[in-house]
């Protein structure tokens, strides 16, 4: 007896080792094909009936594929995509559409040819019209590449809908197809399309109207503004002048140049700068324009009026400059003293005029000034108070750098004591050194006890003058001036030097010839050394 189909009844089969769901979809060729389940969860077999619905409809048919089998079918064409099979491909139609042209006297409409490219790939259609150079209208991509939409219902403009000869309304444009190109033609053709004849694009009505023969006008023989400007086209008078404003306060002699233009008898003055001359770089100092010959009264309002007819009788002309000539213009008085080679042979072939000799007007320039130097008022030193005159920015006084790379850290060193009454002063004793690398001094008293001085730096290194000389052309202490018992007078203290050390002696034996005689001798027989005479000195 089988136990009841109940909870705690039932026996778990170890049998069983698969428990997933058998799959119901496969997938052939790229295309998703249901197939019944064979098997139940576990892989137990289903006991129901195997057979598809066609097979049912072949038992029912009674057709005899159950019994002799399927016939051979071939091998199936590979699947190409649409978008692999049609890429880069694109139907190519020539279209124009009328365009309304609003408060024009010349046209009433344009003619505007345009592109119609229809994408194979996804049924996708741009509009491009052709650029066309100095148009003045905005060309090139009208419509960009998109489903556009055929009617309301939701339906596009597919590539069976177009042939030649027919209307497509595209955004409220109606464009009207007239060609193709070639590949379009051979495939619409093998769709089992027929194409409509071609047909020629209308000529836009105003390109047609620039396209006639201008209207041929007789030019009368007289000489008129039109054949002035026809011929005197950028034909231009140079002339080289000078304006003499001498007669006012810090006038003086100014280059210019005067050009006379013969196409509409205008006059332009531009200034002749040169390096350095302190004026404003402007570039024109009358801009071109007519002048009167005579020149017009103060009192006119040329503010509020324009110059008529009325108020100049005469215009400055060519006639009116020659070399040599002073023209005033505009109260300034202009004096010719040169012209270019065009100038010269339009008056020798327009007034006859040979003799066109350029005249000199520079004038001598005046010697420079003298640079003097004021009086030193003592501060700083004198060579600072003279580059602060030379320049605007006072730069450091020049040294001399090979002096300075030759006697760097050589010092004279020589013993002094102070010359004064005071009784103070008379056990205090100096060391004075003198730097050879720019002749400068520096005094120091060694401390002493119980002197009552302190010791120490007496004077900052610096060059000192000697007495009685001028301020503005000092003279200099020279080791010359330190032999012994020779006096020093440093900024009102007098000084005697008593003694120099061995390395003074031998510096001035070594360079002899840079010294004075009686100063190397008092320092030998301080030393203690005879002199000798030589027949070098």
């Amino acid at each position: 007896m089988a136990l009841p189909f109940l909870p705690g009844n039932t026996f778990k089969d170890p049998t069983k080792t698969r428990f997933h769901v058998s799959h119901s979809l496969c997938y052939k060729n790229g295309y998703a094909i249901p197939k019944r389940p064979q098997a139940m969860i576990g892989g137990e077999q289903l006991h129901i009936n195997q057979l598809t619905e066609a097979d049912l409809d072949e038992l029912a048919n009674t057709r005899p594929t159950l019994t002799y089998g399927n016939p051979t079918k071939p091998a199936p064409v590979e699947f190409i995509p649409s978008f692999v099979a049609f890429d880069k491909k694109a139907l190519k139609f020539h279209a124009y559409f009328k365009q309304t042209v609003h408060e024009s006297p010349n046209e009433y409409y344009r003619i505007r040819d345009i592109r119609i490219f229809y994408y194979l790939e996804d049924d996708s259609i741009s509009i491009v019209e052709p650029a066309i150079e100095n148009s003045g209208i905005p060309q090139g991509k009208l419509i960009k590449r998109q489903k556009v939409p055929k009617n309301d219902f939701g339906d596009c403009w597919h590539w069976k809908d177009l042939n030649i000869g027919m209307d497509i309304a595209i955004y409220g444009k109606v464009f009207h197809i007239y060609d193709c190109d070639r590949w379009t033609e051979e495939y619409l053709k093998s769709q089992g399309i027929d194409l409509c004849p071609r047909e020629e694009c209308p000529p836009d009505p105003y390109i047609e109207s620039r396209k006639q023969p201008l209207h041929a006008y007789i030019t009368p023989s007289s000489f008129d503004k039109l054949k002035q400007f026809l011929e005197m086209d950028r034909h231009v008078l140079r002339f080289y002048c000078v304006w003499d404003d001498r007669d006012s306060l810090f006038g003086e002699i100014r280059p210019h140049v005067i050009h006379y233009y013969l196409v509409d008898d205008t006059v332009e003055i531009r200034e002749v700068h040169e390096q350095n001359d302190g004026r404003d770089p402007t570039p024109l100092l009358l801009c071109r324009q007519r002048i009167p010959k005579v020149p017009i009264p103060s009192n006119f309002p040329t503010v509020v009026m324009e110059l008529s007819d009325e108020e100049v009788k005469e215009w400055l002309s060519p006639k009116d400059f020659a070399l040599g000539r002073t023209v005033n213009i505009m109260g300034r008085r202009f004096l010719i003293y040169d012209m270019d080679k065009f100038t010269r042979e339009f008056y020798q072939i327009n007034f006859g005029v040979e003799n066109s000799e350029p005249i000199q007007v520079k004038q001598t320039p005046a010697p420079p000034a003298q640079q003097v130097l004021p009086p030193y008022n003592g501060f700083g030193s004198l060579e600072d108070s003279k580059q602060s005159c030379l320049s605007l920015i006072p730069q450091p006084p020049k040294k001399d750098l090979m002096r300075m790379l030759e006697n760097d850290g050589k010092v004279l060193r020589f013993a002094a004591i102070l010359n004064s009454s005071r009784p103070e002063d008379e056990n205090r004793k100096f060391i004075i050194s003198y730097y050879l690398s720019d002749d400068m001094i520096s005094i120091y008293e060694p401390p002493q006890r119980n002197s009552g001085v302190i010791g120490g730096k007496f004077l900052e290194r610096t060059r000192v003058s000697k007495p009685g000389s001028s301020v503005d052309n000092p003279e200099f202490y020279h080791p010359n001036d330190f032999s012994i018992g020779a006096p020093v007078v440093v900024f009102n203290h007098n000084f005697v030097i008593t003694d120099a050390d061995t390395y003074v002696v031998k510096y001035m034996e070594q360079h002899s010839a840079d010294f004075a005689t009686e100063t190397i001798n008092s320092l030998r027989q301080k030393h203690g050394t005879v002199l000798q005479e030589t027949g070098a000195r």
